[in-house]
C-alpha cells in the first residue's frame, strides 16, 4: 500500500536502519509522516520489531506482565530525567491511566496510578501486589 503512514515507516527503516529507535528518532518520523498522531507512530513502530527506548515504546498494556515491564523501564527513565523529562514520562502514564479507565481495567488502572503516586516505590510495590495476586 504505497502511500500509506506504514507503508512510509517502512520506508523510512529501510533507508535509515536503525537499530534502535529513541526519541530524536520518534520526533523525526513525527514530522516526516505528518499528520500522524503520537499513538498510532508508536502502533507502528511496535509492529515493526525494531528496538524502542522506553519513551518511545510507551506504556504496553496487553497484560500485566506486559503493563509490569513497561512500568519499570519507566521508573529508570523517571529517576535518570530531569524535571522536563520527568513530567514527560508522567504524561505518557497519565494517557495510559485514561486509556485503561475508557477499557475499564481496574487492575491496571491501580498499577498506573500506584506508579503515579510514587514511581521509585513502584518496583517494591509491584513485587508485593503479585505476592497477594498468587495467593488469592
Amino acid at each position: 500500500m504505497p502511500g500509506t503512514k506504514r507503508a512510509k515507516l517502512a520506508e523510512w527503516i529501510e533507508r535509515q536502519q536503525p537499530s534502535r529507535i529513541g526519541q530524536n528518532e520518534f520526533e523525526q518520523l513525527t514530522e516526516e509522516l505528518a499528520p500522524i498522531s503520537r499513538s498510532y507512530l508508536r502502533k507502528l513502530l511496535r509492529d515493526s520489531g525494531l528496538h524502542l527506548a522506553p519513551m518511545v515504546e510507551g506504556v504496553r498494556q496487553t497484560n500485566l506482565g506486559v503493563l509490569e515491564l513497561s512500568l519499570l523501564a519507566l521508573v529508570i527513565e523517571y529517576e535518570s530525567g530531569n524535571a522536563a523529562h520527568r513530567q514527560a514520562v508522567r504524561e505518557l502514564v497519565i494517557t495510559a491511566k485514561e486509556h485503561a479507565r475508557w477499557a475499564r481495567k481496574e487492575e491496571h488502572i491501580l498499577w498506573l496510578r500506584t506508579w503515579l503516586e510514587n514511581p521509585p516505590l513502584f518496583p517494591a510495590w509491584a513485587r508485593l501486589r503479585k505476592g497477594v495476586a498468587a495467593e488469592m
